[in-house]
């Protein structure tokens, strides 16, 4: 089809869907390839062409005072013939006299077309050459964006691989991510699929269950076998990316084989497609989803196409070929009309088309032939913006203009980049910096109709533009479900982990089958289906359920458990029982058992054990850092003046045995009272000093440990130094040592009551208690650590007190008859 005009607009359309290929003969010339088999919505694309343009040039406010024509071809869903076409269209078909100059606009300044992908790619990179511009309205790979292989393509229709991300988010909406993937062996398919699996991963966390190709002779076993995978996959979901003729031959095995309870997701190739909707296939395809180019509508076009008749356009064989196809009649080579076939009427041309119900008369469903009126008039505002172009402030060098009369292709390119306008239908037009449109698809869903066939539903849009959270608008309760739940399927194939649990992919399995494994202790998993379990912080503890971090428990010895009651008791008890033996012996002072065992260290003693017991409650409760600072000194210092007062009573009664004999007469004079006092000071100054250095330097303060138990938080107090800590025990036990060995050798002394046998008992305990408690100490975890060090204080403090002094209380309260100078000076001689 053609008219002329001021500047001629070209396009391409599968008017026909069969070429024929004459057979080739060596003795003549050979013939051209011919079309067959009328495509009634095909031509209504074309038709569309030409009303877009009729409505361009009888419009005062674009492109006044240009008319623009049109040359269509038809392209027969061949790409030879749609090759040959374009070049035509570029370089024209008349023969070139010699010598004739080539001036002026070039016979197409842009071309509407090609609907195909394949097609597209090879004519655009020959048109790519010389900057002609290309849109088309319906080829849909993703591999058209190259703008440095096809700098001068456009489209109005999304890419696949937007196509692609609405199928996900339809996925996404409802859960399905594990699915079966069939597409066709061309460029759409191939480009689409490769898309798919990675967005399948990246964006849906799913996997592809199959991927099959469908083949392009259609081979029935191949076709088969498809099927069989299909229908034996535990995938509910099927994507198809195909056209509606690679899909034939399937859906008549889907059919034959009875493939049911799946749900099939349509690319926008085949989801308006009219040759399935039949009630044969309603039980197999029914419920499908699909995308849809974007409807639309345009007023006055539905009267345009029912007032075409053949006489008007007798040149254009395209429209003489649809007369023959809506009416069965044909026109010979002497214009006459003859009926084909058996058809007896013959046509006169005025025939009435609304009579015919065609997808040509069909405009209620207006998308491909939307997508041209977009096309066709995004030429035009690009020649319109061109023409409005002023001297001295244009886009090309020296800031010049272009030209009518000597317009280039390459300068429409520029313009065509820079579109923006919108429809009568109120969609805006325009086009990124790779040629593609805003991308907007409607979802149909297939629904049964009354009389048992399939109708096409609108139920939702997917629009890129919209925002992030409305990129997916789906009208649920408008939605037909082909299953006996009426519901949407279940398509996965391992079902969701809860929270508190982790994925752990099956081996050998794709990534979206696996196992659901509860996390570990102290880790968490707040979301379903989440990879890797998460962390708790330092200080919190995962719940039981895994599912959110909690505090840990802080542990510490307390008042209020039963280990830390019974300790506080005994320490209490200690510190009644040292009162009451310092009650006894200030009571019975003046008797000879008190003043023969020293009365004033024996009361510094006691005083000092007090403290001893008294000192284990600032171990108790919960660490703070004057306790911590505190109950170490304290510890240290009461043990110190007690050893301290047992090592001085011990010498005293070396050096009493001493005096006693002729040669050592002199011995008591350096054992005074105020000898005694000096080295008691003196032995108890220098731990005092310990204490200051360790507290001045790394004093102990209050620690969370978790490195004992992770679940808890052991509230301890830090010792600072290890140094610090450990020349302060050191220090007790070297007194301890030195007062047992004085003790040990000086227990067979000669006497009655022995002092030395006491103390050297007293003194073994308490190094029994204190060697075995640094094992003890060390291996005990937590709060048990400190239970174990105040029961060390406890019994040695105990081990002092009953040893020493329960002797002496025995003969007080119970034996006064033996608390006699007498006895206790007789002593010697009875135990001879």
């Amino acid at each position: 089809m053609h008219r002329d005009g001021d500047l001629i607009l070209g396009g391409l359309f599968a008017v026909h869907f069969v070429t024929v290929f004459p057979e080739l003969s060596f003795t003549s010339e050979p013939e051209q390839p011919y079309c067959e088999q009328f495509d009634m919505a095909n031509f209504q694309q074309a038709m569309t062409m030409v009303f877009a343009i009729d409505e361009i040039n009888r419009n005062p406010n674009l492109l006044p005072n240009i008319t623009l024509g049109y040359h269509l071809y038809d392209n027969c869903v061949k790409l030879a013939v749609a090759f040959r076409a374009a070049t035509a269209l570029i370089s024209g078909t008349d023969e070139i006299a010699s010598g004739l100059n080539c001036t002026g606009s070039p016979p197409v300044i842009g071309i509407v077309g090609d609907p195909g992908s394949t097609h597209s790619i090879a004519i655009s990179s020959v048109l790519g050459l010389f900057r002609v511009p290309m849109v088309s309205y319906y080829a849909t790979c993703s591999c058209l964006t190259d703008r440095h292989q096809f700098p001068s393509f456009f489209r109005t229709i999304p890419s696949d691989a937007f196509q692609v991300r609405a199928i996900i988010q339809i996925l996404k909406h409802f859960g399905w991510t594990w699915v079966g993937l069939v597409y066709s062996n061309d460029d759409y398919g191939i480009y689409a699929a490769h898309s798919f699996h990675q967005d399948v991963q990246e964006q849906l966390g799913g996997c592809v269950a199959y991927s099959e190709m469908l083949p392009r002779d259609n081979n029935r076993i191949d076709v088969e076998r498809i099927v069989r995978v299909i229908k034996t996959s535990t995938a509910k979901v099927v994507v198809v990316i195909s056209t509606d003729a690679y899909l034939m031959p399937l859906m008549h095995e889907v059919f034959l084989k009875n493939v049911t309870e799946k749900q099939w997701i349509a690319s926008e190739a085949w989801a308006t497609s009219t040759v399935f909707l039949t009630s044969r296939l309603l039980p197999f395809l029914g419920g499908t989803l699909g995308l849809a180019i974007r409807r639309g509508e345009i007023a006055g076009l539905q009267d345009f196409l029912l007032h075409l008749r053949p006489d008007m356009q007798p040149a254009n064989n395209m429209v003489q070929a649809f007369w023959e196809e809506m009416f069965r009649c044909r026109f010979d080579s002497d214009g006459m009309q003859t009926a084909l076939e058996n058809e007896r009427m013959l046509c006169t041309g005025d025939e009435d088309l609304s009579s015919r119900n065609t997808a040509y008369n069909d405009t209620s469903e207006l998308r491909a032939s939307y997508n041209v009126y977009k096309a066709v008039y995004a030429l035009a505002h690009a020649l319109h913006d061109l023409t409005q172009c002023q001297d001295g402030k244009g886009p090309f060098n020296g800031h010049s203009c272009a030209r009518i009369s000597t317009l280039q292709p390459w300068q429409v390119v520029h313009y065509l980049q820079r579109v923006n306008f919108t429809t009568g239908f109120g969609d805006r037009v325009s086009f990124d910096m790779n040629g593609n449109p805003l991308a907007i698809y409607d979802i149909i869903n297939w629904q049964p109709n009354p009389d048992g066939s399939i109708r096409l539903h609108t139920v939702g849009v997917v629009d890129e533009a919209a925002q992030t959270d409305h990129v997916l608008t789906l009208n649920e309760n408008a939605l037909f479900w082909n299953f006996e739940t009426k519901k949407p399927p279940r398509s996965v194939c391992s079902e969701s982990c809860p929270l508190g649990t982790r994925r752990a992919r099956k081996k050998g399995m794709p990534i979206c089958c696996f196992d659901c494994l509860p996390c570990a202790d102290g880790e968490i998993s707040n979301t379903t289906d989440s990879n890797e379990c998460t962390a708790c912080p330092d200080e919190f503890w995962s719940s039981p359920e895994k599912d959110h971090c909690v505090p840990k428990e802080v542990e510490f010895l307390s008042y209020e458990e039963p280990l830390g009651i019974s300790l506080t008791t005994a320490s209490l008890f200690g510190t009644c029982f040292c009162t009451g033996v310092l009650i006894v012996f200030v009571h019975h002072r003046h008797t000879p058992v008190v003043r023969a065992n020293n009365s004033e260290l024996s009361f510094l003693l006691l005083l000092s054990l007090k403290l001893c017991f008294l000192c284990v409650l600032l171990f108790i409760g919960q660490p703070r850092l004057w306790t911590c600072q505190l109950r170490h000194v304290a510890f240290g210092i009461s043990f110190v003046l007690s050893v301290s007062s047992i090592l001085v009573k011990t010498m005293v009664v070396v050096a009493v045995f001493k005096a006693s004999r002729p040669e050592g007469q002199n011995a008591m004079k350096w054992f005074g009272v105020a000898q005694q006092r000096g080295t008691v000071l003196v032995l108890t100054g220098l731990q005092v000093v310990i204490c200051t250095v360790w507290l001045a330097t790394a004093s102990p303060t209050p620690h969370k440990n978790t490195r004992y138990i992770s679940s808890k938080i052991v509230y301890e107090c830090a010792v600072g130094s290890v140094m610090g800590f450990a020349t302060l025990l050191g220090y007790i036990g070297l007194l301890a040592a030195v007062s047992f060995l004085l003790a040990f050798l000086a227990r067979n002394l000669p006497d009655n009551f022995n002092e030395a046998k006491f103390i050297t008992f007293s003194m073994l305990i308490f190094c029994a208690v204190w060697i075995t408690f640094v094992p003890a100490y060390v291996s005990s975890p937590g709060k048990y650590s400190v239970a174990v060090e105040v029961f060390a204080i406890l019994a040695s403090s105990f081990g002092l007190l009953v040893a020493i002094f329960t002797p002496k209380c025995y003969i007080i309260l119970l034996h006064p008859e033996r608390n006699t100078k007498k006895v206790i000076m007789g002593r010697a001689p009875q135990n001879k």
